[in-house]
């Protein structure tokens, strides 16, 4: 199974769909299943900001609790959308959505990065303890 790891809070924000897209970089020609791990960093600074602990505290989450080191969730990652222009609160993508609001704020939108878009995340009942890498890797099922 492919996985994508990411840094705390943006992990958890994510795979709670409080963040809608998961922003890069880089793009991937990969389409299906991918797992969300979380890496065993965690973003003290963005943790701090009141914001983050409250959205994460309306699923039931706090920044001190966050899961760390583990596969937390599933999607199908369906598509990867060039951002192809931005300001101060908003982007547009190369399909032509415009991205604003709490959206755009927990992404780093900026003109050249991708939009990564997925469907039907879903929260593992039992997290599985695994070493992070960066790009896309792969879990032995």
């Amino acid at each position: 199974m492919k996985v994508l790891s990411m840094i705390q809070p943006w992990a958890s924000l994510f795979a709670l769909q409080l963040a809608q897209y998961e922003t890069r970089t880089w793009k991937t020609n990969y389409r299906g299943t991918l797992a969300i791990h979380t890496s065993k960093k965690i973003n003290k600074e963005v943790c701090s900001h009141i914001a983050i602990q409250k959205l994460l505290g309306k699923k039931g989450y706090t920044v001190d609790k966050l899961p760390t080191g583990q596969i937390i969730a599933i999607c199908k990652l369906v598509n990867c959308l060039q951002i192809v222009e931005h300001d101060q609160t908003s982007a547009i993508l190369e399909d032509g959505r415009v991205v604003a609001g709490n959206d755009f704020l927990l992404g780093e939108f900026i003109t050249g990065n991708y939009a990564w878009v997925v469907h039907d995340m879903k929260l593992l009942d039992v997290y599985i303890p695994a070493k992070g890498k960066l790009g896309l890797w792969e879990y032995p099922l």
